[in-house]
């Protein structure tokens, strides 16, 4: 039984090139661990700049056909995703292989390191690499697992969500699709904010109630509802504008262009970012660090030179007076937050969205409605591709094009092009004069690679 990061010395993970997978296998491997794994993408000759970066860290690749995984492997991790109808899973099984899940083991990892767990429904990812840089650069040489890759690691050729430092700090990001949130017991456990996604909000309170008791230290975001009724000191806590009484608040928001300035408590902070959502996550990210002993002006420092995240409000450039950004949004909040960031630059946004999976479209589809019906501007567009199929044995019973007939019905500028490659070529007599190209969407290893090749050939 594996109950210790000291217990196995050769794992193997199934569906390795995923953003969670990925990172936990690159800090096995940068803390000595022989890794190996496979990948279903890698048969379809998708995700190669993954494997390309996997490999050359020393962590072998191969097809998810159950070809190399062999009993001198000691440990065997699946993703949530992987059913137990795979090949390997069967395979591991015959062989006697321990078998975990991704969170059971990232949760064995946390209890190896002093731990600042990051949850929440929206901006974990950048709220962890917000953290991870002002500790990095405040010469704390922490540690860091994401779902999602820190720009300034991916400039030295790495995937960049995860990285092994010598310092005693871990900084993780905490899921709660999948509820495994509820294993970590951090040193500090912070908590943005709480929205109806994957499940609904009762469901989602009772997760993170528990994260707040398994958290030593729990901070979290005054200024939302939800989020403030699990306060465990304010004095801790954070919050904006009319929030009276926490010990970190953020005031005077501005965004001009392509940047953003604010104050927290009176120290001034600009960010090459988008958005108040960031100005939260900034905000969030100090005031931890604060209370590990950093400094306000090193903290505002450290974020002057913050690079972003991989497919976060990414400016991937400008052509023609068309910006084009590429965004992770995929829930209903974050798609809104996306659309609302972009407007600043420019007179008009035109957003394109590839829902991920048929199951939260449908859970999700008067949410997504009402949520980006609310962002667009009169003279904004909203445009969808059809749902992404990652494969098993979802039921398709329902299309992205019923929640753009759901727009229409509110007047919005909604239109549907099924063929995603299409989208450029039908979408170009719409980009005239000033206007952001909004790229949206999750889950789907190819978006990187479809969103550049869209710049290029605008």
């Amino acid at each position: 039984m594996i109950q210790s990061i000291h217990d196995f010395k050769k794992p193997f993970f199934i569906g390795i090139a995923g953003a969670g997978m990925s990172a936990i296998a690159q800090y096995l491997k940068g803390i000595g661990k022989e890794v190996s794994g496979s990948d279903r993408f890698f048969q379809q000759g998708e995700a190669g700049h993954i494997r390309d970066k996997l490999e050359a860290l020393g962590i072998a690749c191969y097809p998810q056909d159950g070809e190399r995984l062999t009993a001198d492997h000691d440990l065997v991790v699946a993703s949530a995703a992987v059913e137990d109808t795979v090949v390997e899973i069967q395979k591991a099984k015959q062989l006697g292989i321990p078998i975990i899940r991704r969170s059971e083991l990232l949760s064995i990892i946390a209890a190896s390191k002093k731990t600042i767990a990051v949850g929440g429904t929206s901006g974990k990812s950048t709220t962890t690499a917000m953290l991870f840089d002002i500790l990095d650069y405040a010469g704390m040489q922490p540690s860091i697992i994401s779902g999602a890759g820190l720009v300034s690691l991916i400039k030295k050729g790495l995937i960049g969500n995860a990285q092994v430092g010598t310092g005693e700090w871990l900084v993780m990001e905490a899921d709660e699709s999948d509820g495994s949130i509820v294993q970590y017991k951090p040193d500090i456990g912070l908590l943005l904010n709480v929205e109806k996604d994957h499940k609904e909000l009762n469901v989602l309170m009772d997760v993170f109630r528990t994260f707040k008791e398994n958290s030593r230290k729990f901070v979290v975001n005054q200024s939302h509802p939800a989020t403030s009724s699990l306060s465990q000191d304010i004095k801790q806590d954070f919050g904006f504008d009319e929030i009276q009484g926490v010990g970190y608040k953020a005031t005077g928001f501005h965004q001009d262009g392509l940047e953003i300035s604010f104050l927290i408590n009176n120290v001034p902070f600009k960010l090459q970012q988008l958005g108040k959502h960031n100005m939260e996550n900034a905000l969030a990210a100090t005031a931890v660090a604060a209370q590990l002993g950093v400094s306000l002006e090193k903290c505002a420092e450290a974020l002057s030179r913050y690079e972003g995240i991989y497919r976060r409000n990414q400016v991937l450039g400008k052509k023609d007076n068309v910006w084009v950004i590429d965004d992770f949004a995929h829930n209903p909040v974050k798609c809104a937050a996306a659309i609302r960031a972009c407007q600043p630059v420019a007179p008009r946004v035109v957003a394109w969205f590839q829902p991920h999976g048929y199951g939260p479209t449908k859970f999700l589809r008067h949410d997504f409605v009402e949520e980006i019906a609310a962002a667009l501007r009169d003279n904004d567009e909203i445009w969808m591709s059809e749902i992404f199929y990652a494969g098993g044995t979802a039921v398709k019973d329902i299309s992205a094009n019923d929640l753009i007939r759901d727009l229409r019905a509110k007047n919005k500028q909604a239109y549907f092009v099924e063929d995603r490659n299409e989208f450029l070529e039908t979408v170009r007599p719409h980009l005239t004069g000033s206007v952001v190209l909004l790229l949206m969407g999750a889950r789907d290893p190819s978006l990187e690679e479809f969103s550049k090749k869209l710049y290029h050939d605008l």
